[in-house]
């Protein structure tokens, strides 16, 4: 029984939160300030860390170089065909 009366509770004061909160409203420079604060606690260890760490920056390993083909086949020409130029010589 105890159970069943917990989890009524608790559903009762999540439906009454979700109803408050439909209804509560934040202006935009708030938002805006959230948005900076979460960019930049989200990246605090790239800006700040970087600066307390004593560190040195190691070089990444090379990276494997693709094998370039020896022989280049042979050059194809190309030619365009402009059939309007071919139109407009025409008609003159």
């Amino acid at each position: 029984m105890r159970v069943w009366l917990a989890c009524f509770l608790v559903l009762f004061a999540l439906a009454e939160l979700f109803d408050w909160l439909q209804e509560f409203t934040l202006p935009l420079p708030i938002y805006i300030l959230g948005g900076a604060f979460l960019a930049v606690a989200s990246n605090y260890d790239k800006i700040i860390g970087s600066y307390l760490s004593n560190t040195a920056i190691e070089p990444s390993p090379p990276q494997p170089q693709l094998e370039s083909p020896t022989q280049f086949p042979s050059s194809i020409a190309l030619t365009m065909v402009n059939p309007v130029e071919d139109e407009q010589q025409s008609e003159v």
